[in-house]
């Protein structure tokens, strides 16, 4: 028997249509994984890995993308984390990632599901092995540019959509923000419905 929140994340992984290739790639690999046991969702999950939650955060005016210093991979990335056993879904997942990293209570929801789907390597630690994990991205628009950076966190800053690069973040922050940027995505129409 399926847990709600397993159910519930088959469910948005059959209804996201990937940008290309790539995307569509992990999404197959999402779909690999979905058809396993709720164990998936638990950070000791480390074979091929287990799923996790992001928030991609745009700007009051959709011109900026908030990034989050994670000290353990060394990058400025979206806000997001290990999904917890209290998490109903991935979207309330996300959201609760990205409000402890950042302190925004204020974010509507882009869209009407997945923004953005990719699998990535983490590396071994004393405590780890390498593991992939499976994020499941969603869109937001805050309410405010103002930040309040809980203890731990070592850095957020918002970044303007055009100046995201893979080296002053990494490759697949930069596909998300390039998927935004492209003039014919959805997302571009939601984000500048003019």
């Amino acid at each position: 028997m399926s847990s709600p929140l397993l159910r519930s994340t088959r469910e948005l992984l059959g209804k996201h249509a990937p940008f290309d290739d790539n995307e569509a790639r992990h999404l197959q690999a999402m779909h690999r994984l979905a058809a396993a046991g709720p164990e998936i969702f638990t950070r000791s999950h480390y074979e091929p890995g287990h799923f996790t939650a992001s928030a991609f955060v745009v700007s009051p005016t959709g011109d900026a993308v908030l990034l989050v210093h994670h000290p353990k991979l060394e990058r400025w990335l979206q806000p997001g984390g290990h999904v917890e056993a209290h998490d109903e879904n991935l979207l309330k997942a996300a959201r609760r990632e990205a409000v402890e990293e950042t302190g925004i209570t204020n974010m509507a929801l882009i869209g009407d599901g997945i923004f953005d789907v990719d699998v990535h390597v983490i590396p071994a630690r004393k405590d780890e092995p390498e593991h992939r994990h499976f994020d499941v991205r969603f869109l937001f628009r805050a309410g405010t540019r103002e930040l309040n950076l809980e203890e731990g966190i070592q850095g957020a800053h918002w970044v303007p959509l055009y100046e995201v690069t893979v080296e002053n973040s990494d490759s697949s922050v930069a596909r998300a923000v390039a998927k935004l940027l492209h003039e014919d995505s959805a997302m571009a129409r939601l984000l500048d419905p003019a």
